[in-house]
């Protein structure tokens, strides 16, 4: 039997700016939590941020690294058409990038767009009505949300306009038969979405298994729901639990610091 391979990757700290680093420690640790939530799927799906103080620098995984693998200094930094710009020994999935790349070239408010292919998620991007108005997670989706048709694995070029079409400038887009993605103005924003994104597919599937008569949340309700969340959160977003889901990581492991 092969011995397990040991992942070691020189640290980038002294060779990027401060500001890099701190995104480059923010993206690893979301990829660690979307681990630990369960969220992701193998190698498969993606988490992306802007290199601060460019428009055309993303930091995205290494393919081929779980996400609770993922460190700050292993995440390769690309072009806007997916080129690697340093020296990383790992490729980068064409697929993923394909949507990421199309939201961060119309969403210049967007630094970080985070994509799952959770079972919950999915199972409710195949559903006609798609999310319901079922639970208080589902309001906050449900004012932000666009819809994107299924046109096979992201690799058309040619997809990307109607994509961004879908998206728009909602903060939630649910990719039929495929995914859900989110976008933030930080990457503890985007985190947050996306956690309020897969409760409220979570809570669909459990309350729809449970056979009985579904009561929906009015429109009135849903139309409050962003000024609701900002007062909930203190205007501070996903800043708000970040700090807390930094510790949890700690608890465990610090090696996505490095």
């Amino acid at each position: 039997m092969n011995a397990p391979e040991t992942l070691s990757f020189p640290s980038l700290r002294e060779r990027v700016s401060a500001e890099e680093w701190q995104v480059r420690q923010d993206l690893a640790a979301c990829y660690r939590l979307v681990a630990d939530f369960g969220w992701s799927d193998l190698v498969f799906t993606h988490i992306t941020a802007r290199v601060p103080g460019t428009e055309d620098q993303f930091l995205i995984n290494p393919y081929g690294l779980m996400f609770d693998e993922i460190t700050a200094s292993s995440l390769v930094k690309i072009d806007i058409h997916g080129n690697k710009l340093d020296d990383s020994p790992y490729p980068i999935n064409p697929a993923g990038f394909t949507i990421h790349s199309a939201v961060h070239a119309v969403r210049h408010d967007a630094l970080c767009v985070l994509h799952t292919h959770s079972l919950n998620g999915v199972a409710v991007s195949a559903q006609k009505n798609g999310v319901l108005p079922l639970s208080q997670q589902s309001i906050f989706v449900l004012s932000s949300l666009g819809y994107h048709g299924y046109e096979g694995v992201a690799l058309n070029e040619e997809e990307k306009p109607r994509l961004v079409e879908d998206l728009g400038r909602n903060t939630y887009l649910m990719l039929r038969n495929h995914g859900l993605l989110t976008v933030g103005k930080t990457i503890a924003d985007a985190f947050l979405n996306m956690y309020i994104f897969e409760a409220a597919c979570n809570i669909q599937i459990r309350a729809q298994a449970g056979g009985g008569e579904l009561t929906m949340i009015p429109q009135a309700i849903i139309d409050g729901a962003m000024r609701q969340s900002k007062v909930a959160t203190k205007s501070q977003g996903g800043m708000l639990a970040w700090p807390g889901l930094l510790r949890r990581l700690d608890r465990v492991d610090t090696s996505w610091r490095d």
